[in-house]
């Protein structure tokens, strides 16, 4: 009898599982065309959550060459032509290749197919072609049919691409919030607050600060599920993760006409305004590099925060003997003729602005009205309903670490560490829960109250100011070396240009 090797191959882990009939139902198949042809299996091997553009990868497949390199093996019996591969480029027919050179035969339950015989050579490539037509089909199938799900506001993927926070019930097509999203809520009230480090306040929630920042863009804490960005389809995007295992494709841009927005939760986690504020605040952060470095003394106060007035460009430090502040727009000779200005004179000019001006009766009733048309009970109602909800979590959760402790299943410093992060988020929650209660509405003698640091604002130290100027968002405005004016930002604002890499200018010579 002929020897082969028997070829298994199943595209998902969940194909693999033991609940799955498919890796069983090809060893079944493969045993009756073994003894259809009398051959007998001498290896079998068997490759899970491998696609079939990526078996090139895998070291199962290696394997399998190095095998049907020997003379005593005759060929590799499957179930079909698509578990051997499903091809998405033209590299991949280098596996036919293989099996000519080593005049292997194929073994499929319609027969056999030798690919040294012209007739084979033939046959092999339409198979294969067919193959990798049926998986683009495939895919196409399966993306059409999860995109009407996601436009019709339901969650066609698995629950492990859910938001923090969020979670969804399949039965009734509902979206809601859990209880630790009151976490992502807390990261933006610090935010607005003017505390701008993704690293401190991550370390404040038990939020990595990428992690944070990545929730803090997302709309779906307004109610609202926006989609623009898609898996890249094309030939070139398909990327095999190791050992041939799935990996994912790219992410690409929608175009505009395809993006998907869709209300998916009334009752928001923040307001639209203080999303849009956040990124605002993250824009600027972004774009205008507002970044801190702990080992470096900052000198200048008012960087990423100064516009000329005469140009709109953003003002940037720079020391020339003393420290400067200097238009972009002078510096990259697109016209502007701003002159220098020099910190030690301006920076007081600023403090005493600053001081005077949010001290000022007529500008604070202003901002009264303003806030006025903002304000939302209902969402601090809701708010106040899932920090309630986390902390009663958190104290059963409490309490069942020391019921683990108390029957031995888990040891002293396992017990410390868990209650340790238990404490602190119940800390926060308690914290949260106490802010939420205090709120109600604000009239001009608390808004006085607010602003009443700046009275004293000129002999703050610089790290004081600059918390101060970020949770305002001003851009102030400079002319002829004076500051002619400034506003708080409350539409969108992202500067013209791009400021330094570097926190400061150049440190001073020593």
């Amino acid at each position: 009898m002929k020897k082969v090797v028997e070829l298994i191959r199943v595209s998902t882990e969940g194909q693999a599982a033991e609940t799955s009939a498919s890796i069983p139902a090809q060893r079944n198949v493969n045993r009756q065309t073994a003894a259809a042809f009398a051959l007998t299996v001498v290896r079998s091997i068997e490759m899970s959550d491998v696609s079939g553009a990526a078996v090139l990868f895998a070291p199962e497949m290696k394997e399998l060459l190095r095998l049907i390199q020997s003379p005593d093996i005759h060929g590799v019996v499957t179930k079909e032509f698509s578990r051997l591969m499903r091809p998405e480029n033209f590299s991949d027919y280098a596996l036919l290749q293989a099996f000519a050179e080593s005049n292997t035969v194929l073994y499929l339950p319609e027969g056999p197919l030798d690919l040294s015989t012209k007739e084979g050579r033939l046959i092999a490539p339409i198979r294969a072609a067919i193959a990798g037509l049926e998986r683009t089909e495939i895919l196409e199938r399966v993306w059409h049919a999860k995109e009407a799900k996601r436009r019709a506001g339901e969650m066609p993927q698995s629950d492990i691409t859910l938001p923090f926070g969020v979670g969804y019930d399949r039965g009734t097509n509902t979206w809601f919030y859990k209880p630790e999203a009151e976490k992502v809520g807390i990261a933006f009230q610090a935010f607005l607050a003017g505390e701008t480090s993704y690293h401190s306040i991550g370390k404040r929630v038990g939020i990595s600060p990428y992690g944070l920042r990545v929730m803090l863009r997302n709309p779906i804490y307004t109610g609202w599920r926006v989609i623009d960005k898609r898996r890249d389809p094309s030939v070139g995007a398909h990327k095999a993760g190791k050992d041939g295992r799935q990996a994912d494709r790219r992410k690409v841009r929608r175009r505009p006409e395809d993006i998907i927005r869709i209300k998916v939760i009334d009752e928001p986690l923040v307001t639209d305004t203080d999303f849009k504020r956040v990124q605002q605040i993250m824009d600027l952060k972004k774009v205008k590099h507002w970044r801190t470095r702990t080992d470096y003394q900052h000198r200048f106060t008012y960087n990423n925060f100064l516009v000329c007035d005469e140009c709109g460009c953003v003002i940037y430090t720079h020391f020339r003997r003393r420290d400067y502040y200097i238009c972009s727009g002078r510096q990259k000779k697109l016209g502007c003729t701003s002159r220098y200005v020099r910190r030690e004179l301006i920076e007081p000019q600023l403090d005493e602005l600053f001081s005077m001006r949010l001290t000022d009766k007529t500008f604070l009733e202003t901002i009264i009205r303003e806030w006025s048309s903002l304000t939302s009970s209902s969402i601090d109602a809701n708010s106040r309903e899932r920090v309630e909800s986390q902390v009663t979590h958190l104290q059963r959760k409490r309490d069942r670490i020391v019921d683990l402790f108390v029957e031995g299943l888990i040891d002293h410093e396992e017990r410390n560490r868990r209650l340790a992060s238990a404490e602190r988020d119940l800390n926060l929650c308690i914290e949260q829960l106490g802010k939420l209660s205090s709120k109600q509405t604000i009239d001009a003698r608390q808004l006085a109250a607010v602003f009443e640091p700046f009275f004293e604002f000129p002999y703050l130290s610089r790290d004081q100011k600059r918390m101060m100027l970020s949770s305002i968002v001003p851009e102030i405005r400079i002319k002829g070396g004076q500051a002619v004016g400034f506003k708080l930002l409350t539409g969108s604002f992202v500067g013209s240009d791009v400021s330094r890499t570097g926190t400061d200018s150049l440190p001073p010579a020593t």
